[in-house]
This record gives C-alpha cells, structure tokens and sequence, in this order.
C-alpha cells in the first residue's frame, strides 16, 4: 500500500512541474523579492547599503558578482557561531564541497529553508519524471541504493556541523525515503571509500534494489564489486528488479555503454540530475533527450553572463538567449549572494527554460586559441569509443608546449586498452575536428596543433591519484581539461 500510495503521488505531479516551468519568468521575480526582502536583515546586504524594496537594475548594481573566496570571511564567521550575516536565520549546517578545480575545501551554507525547498523538493523531479516516462513502473516494490560522498556528519566546534551534501542529505531523509532506501546510514556516510565500497556491495546485493542514485564512475565501482564478489556476468542476475539509474555530476554519455555491458537490456531506464551543494538545478526534460529542464521554482534565482563577456554583462533568466555559452550566477535560500558557480551551460530553448550542462569555467584548454570546452571533449570522446568499440573509465587532458609535439597531450584508462593506440589517436582527433571548427582550424596542415599525444593508463591509475589527493570517493571527480600542465603532470607518475 506505501509503494503504490508513493508511486501515485509521484505520477500525479508531472502537470504541476511542466506548468510551474511554463510559469519561470514569475517565479524567478517572485524569488527575487523574496531574497530582497532578507537581503536588507543581514549584514551582508547591510554592508552594501540595501534597504527597502530593489528591481533587478537596482539588485544587480548594489551587490558585486562573487566567488568563494570573497563570501569565505562570512561563512568562517558563521561557522564559529555569528548569526545573521548572510542569511536571516540560523546556519548550523555546511556542506564541504572539496572542488573538481581546487584543493581547497569549500564550505557551502545549508539552511533549513534550503533543504526543504531546495534539494528535498528538487530531489523528487527525477522521480516525478521517471514516472511520466514510464507510468507502469514499480520502482517502489523495492529499494534504492544511495552512492553519496564519503564525509560523515561532524561536529566541528558545537556550532557547526559539516559533511559531504549527501551526507547532510541522508542525515535529514524523510522516514518513507529511509525505509526505501540501503545500505544503512552508518554505511552509507562511511569515510574511508574502499571499505565504504565493500560494505555497501555486501550489504545491498542481498536486497531488493530498484534504483541507483549518484555519479557514474563511482557507480560503476561499486558494481563491479558486487559483480566480483557474487560471481555473476550483469547486475541483473543480482537485482532482477533494477529499473532505474539517476545520475549526475557528470556526462554520461561516455560511460553508457559500460553501463549497458554492466545491466543489459531495455528495461533499464536513466535520468540525468543537475545538482550541487548550491542548489537542485535541473532535471532530464524529456526521454532519451539530453536538455535539462531548469528548475526555477525551488530557492534558486539565476543569472547569467556570457564566457565570452564576463560579469558585468549578467542578465537574468528572461534575457538569455540561445546558442550562447553562459556562466551561471545563483542567489540562493542559504545565503549565496550572486555566486559564481563555477560551470557554464548552453540554452537550447526559452519556453520552458531547457539548457544543456557545457563545462565548468575553469576546465578548458585554450593554448591555441582552440577554445576546446568539456562538452566538445565529452562529445568526441563519446564518438570515438562508440566508433572503436571501447569503453572509456575516465580521462584528462592537457596543453603540450614541447616543440614538435605542440598541441594536446591526454590520459584515457580503458575497461579493454584499443588494439591500435594509432588509430585511436586518427579518430579521436577527427571527431575532435568535427566538434570544434577552432580546433580543426589550427590543425590545418600540423602547423599550430600536431595530433593529440594519448598516454593509455594502467587500471586504476585515477583512483590512485585520486586516493593520493584524499579526494577518493562519490562526490570527487576527475578534471576533464585544463589550460595547464598541472593534473596531467600530477597523472603521469600513477599510469
């Protein structure tokens, strides 16, 4: 009866989704007032002379467009105890976001108002769009298993505690999404990954699982050891009921067909997330679409500026346009005030509000003048293997200055290393040509750019540096590109 009441709940709000992003430009003025009105209680908009009631003019000009480093003072206040600097009610809980791009750890605001509003509300999108693709589903016969990070709640100083989202997450779950969900949260929030990985294969194999959440590469781990551990040749010889991976965090495309080698067969269904620590941002629009359906309704007001601009040419959701690059800007109900995120993403359509995730603003390789972002490399990557038939665990790449070898030099670990590392290389390169004219351009007769240098790695090799930079786990990812040297020089030792 709780599976089938569920089950009905979730079919019965896809019209209110589609009719709320149908509604976008009005929730996000709504928000804006709403977030005006807490601004001029705190004093962080008291620093900035807010008072009384702002348009978006008058938003825009009164508060500077941030990073971490310039909220950092007033999240390390509030840690200590200091109350009503960012947001007008108490912040107890912080999510420790340790950064695709930095080694230092960030310390993201959750409050009360953006667990309920933001990420428990949002986490029932890809449900609510699951059922609307697949209205016979019964996904709630059974369980889900959680891969979330691997930072347990702590208490830092009495004030304050700290974890990994998931974890922040988990701890605060609802009591019909913990009865539906394994392994338990003490294994579920484990620290150390390895053995977090062996409990959870253990533990879960012997249930009735339904559905997967979390990224794909650590996703991927933990299958593979329940298929060691039991011996079988798929998944679904050890969860016959498995309908349904939600994931996010990253691209999926290159690992698809791993994951079709891993669960085979039709019935197994996707559904792509957009969420951070910041905010529950998207959510698959349509069935084996790509578009992500931007989520305006839930504590989020966004702007934009285009990557080729730069802040001061923000402009809020009603002013984007597509086919441009933008770089997302969040104001949100745990006190980010005009916050540089940090990924770029590419309006397909204005009517609702469908985007598709580009990169991050920081991961890019533009030696050049290629202008070579994650999404072309996702892209090409995802062509090559399928061309190949190879399947591809993770990868980084990088700008080679060395004379005579000018141009990129990447890293790919494959499940089944390619016959011919040539050939590999002729096809990589073309798909590249074909995503990106800046790139095909300045490969033009090997004069600016030679063909990529490919290092192939030995099994393992990015778990290892991952393991070596204490960032082994669900929520860390390895950086696509870079317009430095740095990672790739750090990889080389470890393949």
């Amino acid at each position: 009866m709780i599976s089938s009441a569920i089950g009905w709940y979730f079919k019965q709000r896809q019209q209110e989704l589609w009719e709320l992003a149908l509604k976008a430009q009005k929730n996000q003025e709504d928000l804006l007032d709403y977030f005006i009105d807490k601004l001029g209680r705190i004093e962080y908009g008291q620093n900035f002379g807010v008072k009384g009631k702002l348009d978006y003019q008058e938003f825009k000009s009164a508060l500077p467009v941030v990073g971490y480093e310039e909220l950092k003072p007033y999240i390390r206040r509030t840690m200590d105890g200091e109350q009503q600097l960012l947001w007008p009610a108490d912040i107890t809980w912080f999510a420790k976001s340790s950064g695709t791009t930095s080694n230092e750890s960030k310390f993201i605001p959750i409050t009360y108002e953006a667990l309920e509003h933001t990420h428990f509300k949002g986490s029932k999108e890809p449900l609510t769009q699951f059922h609307s693709f697949y209205p016979n589903a019964d996904i709630f016969d059974g369980k889900g298993v959680l891969i979330g990070g691997t930072h347990k709640m702590n208490e830092m100083n009495g004030k304050a505690y700290v974890g990994d989202l998931s974890a922040i997450l988990m701890f605060h779950m609802p009591t019909w999404a913990n009865h539906k969900s394994t392994p338990e949260l003490p294994i579920a929030i484990m620290d150390n990954w390895e053995d977090k990985v062996e409990k959870m294969a253990r533990a879960t194999m012997q249930e009735n699982v339904t559905s997967i959440s979390g990224a794909p590469t650590w996703a991927m781990v933990l299958l593979n050891r329940i298929l060691e551990i039991s011996g079988k040749s798929h998944i679904h010889e050890v969860w016959p009921n498995l309908q349904l991976f939600i994931h996010g965090g990253m691209s999926f495309e290159p690992y698809r067909e791993t994951y079709k080698r891993l669960i085979p067969g039709d019935h197994m269904k996707y559904i792509e997330t957009y969420n951070a620590s910041e905010g529950f941002f998207g959510v698959q629009a349509y069935e084996n679409q790509r578009d992500l359906l931007l989520m305006t309704h839930h504590g989020v007001f966004y702007e934009f500026y285009p990557v080729s601009k730069g802040p001061e040419y923000c402009v809020p959701l009603w002013e984007v346009e597509t086919g441009i690059a933008y770089a997302i800007v969040v104001t949100n109900n745990s006190g980010l005030w005009r916050y540089v995120i940090g990924d770029t993403v590419e309006f397909t359509q204005t009517e609702p509000y469908l985007f598709k995730i580009t990169g991050r603003t920081k991961l890019f390789i533009n030696a050049f003048g290629e202008e070579l972002i994650m999404d072309n490399a996702e892209t090409a990557v995802t062509e090559t293997c399928k061309m190949l038939g190879l399947r591809v665990v993770d990868y980084t790449g990088a700008p080679c200055f060395e004379k005579g070898n000018e141009g990129h030099e990447w890293i790919f670990e494959f499940e089944e290393n390619p016959s011919s590392l040539d050939s590999f290389i002729d096809v990589f390169d073309e798909q590249l040509k074909i995503v990106n004219s800046d790139y095909a351009g300045k490969r033009v007769g090997d004069l600016l750019m030679k063909k990529p240098q490919v290092h192939i790695a030995s099994p393992n090799t990015f778990t290892r540096w991952l393991q070596s930079k204490g960032k082994l786990g669900g929520q860390n990812k390895v950086p696509r590109l870079g317009n430095h040297r740095n990672w790739l020089e750090e990889i080389l030792p470890f393949i």
